[in-house]
């Protein structure tokens, strides 16, 4: 076909059509499937790069993290957020358990079952009789985030802590003798003074 057709068939492709014409409508689909045509013969970066696996109950977030997701049936078919997660399969596991926890054997999920029920049975899984099992699944992966944010935060403070340290000269530390000794030392200046 003639290169410089495709390259004005850009400019054409705001013209109506009259969708009663079969000749026009013919011209138009001859038109159309030869675009799709050319474009699929190009490859552009994000056709090199292999598709994302999909997993049900999870999404990916823009800052490359990945949410799961699910419908709690115990609560009227609300949806309820159970967690942000570092990978897609971790997320996919986190809304398998939601789904084990309320289905059972009947749940459709992301991993074989016996994978799942170990996975609950690790994390000592337990809910209150008359309370939702995807909130009880959901205050955990809360608690386990949390208490990881927390280590981290722990570990970033050790290492400023002793990087200062060692940038420091002439650093004198001293022991910590305990409260007793301290009340000791501070009434014998209170007497003296007096």
């Amino acid at each position: 076909m003639d290169t410089s057709f495709n390259s004005n068939y850009s400019n054409y492709q705001h013209l109506p059509f009259n969708e009663n014409d079969s000749q026009e409508m013919y011209l138009y689909g001859m038109l159309s499937d030869q675009s799709s045509q050319e474009q699929s013969s190009y490859q552009t970066p994000s056709s090199i790069l292999p598709e994302e696996i999909n997993y049900r109950g999870v999404r990916a977030r823009s800052w490359g993290k990945y949410a799961a997701e699910i419908r709690d049936s115990t609560r009227n078919g609300a949806r309820v957020w159970l967690g942000t997660f570092d990978t897609p399969e971790e997320a996919a596991l986190a809304y398998d358990q939601a789904a084990f926890a309320v289905r059972g054997s009947m749940a459709v999920l992301n991993f074989p079952i016996e994978t799942v029920y170990e996975s609950l049975r690790e994390m000592d899984y337990k809910f209150e009789e008359g309370s939702s099992p995807v909130l009880a699944l959901k205050n955990i992966y809360t608690m386990r985030r949390k208490a990881a944010i927390r280590e981290k935060k722990r570990k970033e403070m050790k290492l400023d802590y002793y990087d200062n340290v060692e940038n420091l000269d002439n650093v004198v530390v001293l022991e910590d003798l305990g409260a007793d000794y301290l009340e000791e030392i501070l009434s014998l200046s209170e007497s003296s003074n007096s």
